[in-house]
């Protein structure tokens, strides 16, 4: 149990939920509803409806659940499967380059958290890349820099719900959300202090030579 994940289900105490994560669970919970339903296309397949988009009266439509620009979840719900794309608060180009290097390590294990997409649905385009490109300070955004698309998406399947708790899965997303801004604030403080650190150093060689 102290091996438990961060986003699991370790913590007795629960927080309280804002009315933004309330909203995205009642979502969940009634868009969670499952069942096994092979391809109408190809035979001896059962590919998730949501991925291939093969047949449209299969799919429900898409919800976007916003807090503001910065912060949405995009639900997207099928007889079988239901994908779920989460967009992380980016107040500047750092926030982002952490976002995006945080996301891509999860996504490197997604094997390890079963339900996570390898890749996020609707990706923005890399921060890293625009910094670069623009020639802009990290610190700040860029004004023509626009807030769409996710930054991490998860995948549930019937396979899923069929040996897992529907309601644990939807608490791990909610809670996945509720944890996420913490994570990077706690990631920007630790590259803050680490840069504090090298500067001391690096000054003090001047120092020294005096």
């Amino acid at each position: 149990q102290a091996s438990m994940s961060r986003f699991g289900g370790g913590k007795k105490e629960e927080k309280k939920l804002t009315p933004y994560l309330k909203a995205v669970k009642s979502t969940l919970t009634a868009a969670i509803c499952l069942r096994n339903f092979p391809s109408q296309v190809v035979e001896r397949h059962n590919k998730p409806a949501v991925e291939t988009q093969w047949a449209r009266e299969l799919l429900l439509a898409p919800v976007v659940i916003a807090k503001n620009e910065k912060e949405a979840v995009k639900i997207e719900g099928s007889i079988n499967a239901l994908r779920i794309s989460i967009r992380i608060k980016q107040m500047d180009n750092m926030e982002g380059i952490l976002v995006e290097r945080f996301s891509s390590f999860l996504e490197m294990r997604a094997d390890d958290f079963v339900i996570l997409r390898r890749k996020a649905c609707e990706k923005r385009p890399s921060k890293k890349d625009a910094v670069k490109k623009a020639k802009i300070s990290i610190e700040k955004k860029s004004p023509d820099e626009d807030d769409d698309g996710y930054d991490i998406s998860f995948l549930i399947t019937h396979y899923h719900t069929e040996t897992m708790w529907r309601d644990k899965l939807v608490e791990f997303i909610v809670t996945f959300i509720q944890e996420i801004n913490s994570e990077i604030s706690d990631l920007r403080l630790n590259v803050n202090s680490r840069g504090r650190k090298v500067a001391e150093h690096f000054f003090l060689q001047f120092v020294a030579k005096k």
